[in-house]
């Protein structure tokens, strides 16, 4: 099954995850910031672990400029085993649903093994929105070796914003 890509540009559906520390954070909707979802393989992916420590070691200079939040299909329990193993302090969230990864365009990837996790995950996913909801860049891979570099990513971003750039890549 084929998923579409997402319109930069346009506004994400307005979607909901949950948080490890209670309650939900949502996309979509709008803010007075700007934000940056990234979508994970979650807790059985040790290149996710690399990732979002390098994530975490940045965080203050990515929430100057923009609202983070970070979500896998995990369950809460592995979610909390996550963020108690690694201290992260950006918004973790879990319960991503086929349907939402469906929604946000990311490729969803079967268990090889047991061993691997027991239900359907996301492939990594990179969404940057602007304050009124609508995607201003995408970067979606199909498996864990290829993600965008942060420190470059922030520094576009900070471009991006400082300049009111325009969407790029609609045609």
């Amino acid at each position: 099954m084929s998923s579409p890509k997402p319109n930069v540009g346009q506004p994400l559906d307005p979607m909901s995850f949950n948080h490890v520390d209670g309650g939900t954070r949502s996309i979509g909707e709008g803010g007075d910031r700007w934000s940056v979802l990234f979508v994970y393989r979650g807790k059985h992916c040790p290149r996710c672990k690399r990732y979002l420590n390098k994530l975490e070691a940045a965080l203050p200079a990515w929430q100057e400029h923009m609202d983070v939040l970070v979500v896998s299909a995990d369950t809460q329990e592995k979610a909390d085993a996550d963020k108690a193993e690694f201290g992260w302090s950006f918004d973790l969230c879990y319960g991503l649903t086929v349907d939402q990864m469906r929604a946000l365009g990311v490729y969803v990837s079967e268990p090889l093994s047991e061993a691997e996790t027991d239900a359907p995950f996301a492939e990594p996913g990179t969404f940057a929105m602007r304050p009124d909801g609508t995607l201003m860049l995408v970067d979606i891979s199909n498996g864990p070796a290829s993600r965008p570099d942060l420190e470059e990513f922030l520094d576009g971003m900070i471009f991006n914003i400082t300049n009111d750039r325009p969407v790029r890549g609609l045609a």
